[in-house]
């Protein structure tokens, strides 16, 4: 079947929202403006293309229209509610964009002498400082690009620890819970080290008999994520450490979670020796279709000298300057210092709101959560039922057996006009729906969002089928997920 598009001429097999440029394209149409007499001229002979570029010839107006319509069809949290569990979806502030789009701050090239780039370098100096104070651990590297860069940098800092120690050989084992993040244990093995996975009690806590019979001298630490990703906070936290700890292992905080903690609790204070934070997240940078990100690794004194390089210093004077002067840091993880802009929003963020602000945002998240809970809790399984922190995570397990997945649960989601949960996440949890709401949507929506959940639910009961033949209203229906992973399409080619 063939969709036409009038406008343009153009003509693509369905399902097709909007042609590619390359069938819009016609020969000739390119509006090219370096005269074609000048370029051999202009260009040396070794640099010149030997065969013709082959992009699509195009008007300019095709093209931003190509682009503004697919940008119309985007789901943003501009646009409606994201209630995607453990990614933190809030709403950004416009403030916070216009600040980090100041020129001082976008147009600084990474190159540029210290003395030329004194406001840039006090901003990541002062949000160092920041965030040291909120999370209670001391030291601070804003170098790693997101979550999963800032765990592998992590890990990399304890394998130095322990090398460091004279100990290297035998510190072999991570412990995981079987609730992490899938980030966790990978990078712990593309840091070389095995995985051991500990089991969650009734409660959805770490079970702490289990850990204590894993642990022994071989173990080089633990990763936790604390709220853990069913929302929940792990309430022998402080026994589950003193544990690690026994036997010389180290504690990794996976900061995923951090909104529910805002100006509540540190996770210094709680004994963990480096956690990270997910600036793009706990503090409000879009980060929508894979990023932009960014994850800064905080340690407590025992690790701080294995923090990356450079590092932000203020001289007697007042003046800044990057140092590599860390003789037992692990080095760069990444180029320059980490995706600048979103530490530009970040610290504007955070200076808006302030501490009490901060705090805010804590409770109102876990506040948001407890009551879209109550609200769903007649209408689907509760994985764990006890009061939750920011997120909670709900069982499709009965609509499933009535017909209906949490996979089409979440499908008639986008027809009833809600950008769907996270599904099937965490593992541990049979047919689930975990659901963030944030701090940052009114009451109003919460309502408007249980209340489908709700209508859902009750047309499982009666007519599961026209569950599972959802969406019907979407531009698209549902793509043939296995074929598109079997048999990829990553490349235009004329006439296919």
């Amino acid at each position: 079947m063939t969709r036409r598009f009038p406008e343009s001429g153009a003509a693509t097999a369905e399902p097709a929202l909007e042609p590619l440029l390359f069938e819009l394209a016609r020969e000739g149409r390119g509006n090219g403006h370096v005269p074609s007499a000048e370029t051999p001229a202009a260009v040396p002979e070794r640099f010149r293309r030997k065969a013709t570029l082959r992009l699509p010839e195009l008007a300019e107006q095709q093209v931003v229209r190509h682009f503004m319509h697919l940008a119309q069809l985007n789901y943003a949290v501009d646009t409606g509610f994201y209630p995607l569990g453990s990614c933190t979806m809030k709403y950004n502030p416009k403030i916070n964009d216009r600040i980090a789009s100041l020129p001082g701050f976008a147009d600084l090239h990474p190159l540029q002498p210290d003395a030329d780039a004194q406001g840039a370098l006090r901003l990541i100096w002062e949000l160092e400082r920041l965030l040291a104070g909120i999370t209670g651990m001391p030291e601070v590297s804003l170098q790693p690009a997101a979550g999963a860069h800032a765990e592998f940098t992590a890990i990399l800092m304890f394998k130095a620890y322990h090398a460091s120690r004279g100990e290297a050989a035998k510190r072999r084992r991570v412990i995981v819970p079987d609730s992490a993040h899938g980030t966790n244990p990978s990078s712990a093995a593309m840091c070389g080290f095995d995985v051991t996975t500990v089991p969650s009690d009734a409660r959805g806590n770490v079970d702490l008999a289990a850990l204590e019979a894993t642990l022994g001298d071989d173990v080089v630490g633990m990763m936790l994520t604390n709220p853990n990703t069913l929302g929940l906070f792990e309430e022998r936290l402080e026994e589950v450490i003193a544990a690690v700890h026994r036997v010389g292992g180290l504690m990794y905080g996976d900061g995923a979670n951090m909104n529910a903690l805002l100006g509540i609790a540190r996770p210094g204070d709680l004994g963990f020796d480096v956690i990270h934070l997910n600036l793009h997240k706990t503090f409000s940078t879009p980060h929508g279709a894979g990023g932009p990100g960014a994850g800064p690794v905080l340690a407590n004194e025992k690790l701080a000298p294995f923090l990356p390089v450079p590092r932000v210093v203020r001289d007697a004077g007042g003046a800044f300057h990057l140092t590599e002067d860390r003789p037992r840091s692990v080095g760069r993880v990444r180029a320059f210092h980490g995706n600048y802009g979103v530490l530009v929003r970040a610290y504007s963020y955070i200076r808006n709101l302030g501490e009490d602000g901060l705090r805010a945002c804590g409770e109102d998240a876990i506040l948001a959560a407890n009551y879209l809970l109550a609200l769903l809790r007649p209408a689907f399984d509760v994985a764990y039922d006890r009061p939750c922190m920011h997120e909670f995570v709900l069982s499709a397990a009965a609509q499933k057996k009535a017909g209906a997945s949490a996979l089409d649960v979440s499908k008639a989601l986008i027809d009833e006009g809600f950008h769907p949960p996270t599904v099937y996440f965490p593992l541990i949890v049979s047919e689930a729906l975990m659901i963030e709401p944030t701090e940052t949507e009114p009451k109003e929506t919460l309502d408007a969002f249980a209340a489908a959940l709700r209508r859902i639910a009750e047309r499982v009961k009666t007519d599961p089928a026209s569950v599972h033949d959802t969406p019907r209203t979407a531009p698209l229906r549902r793509l043939d997920e296995v074929g598109a992973a079997r048999r990829p399409r990553l490349r235009w080619r004329a006439g296919s």
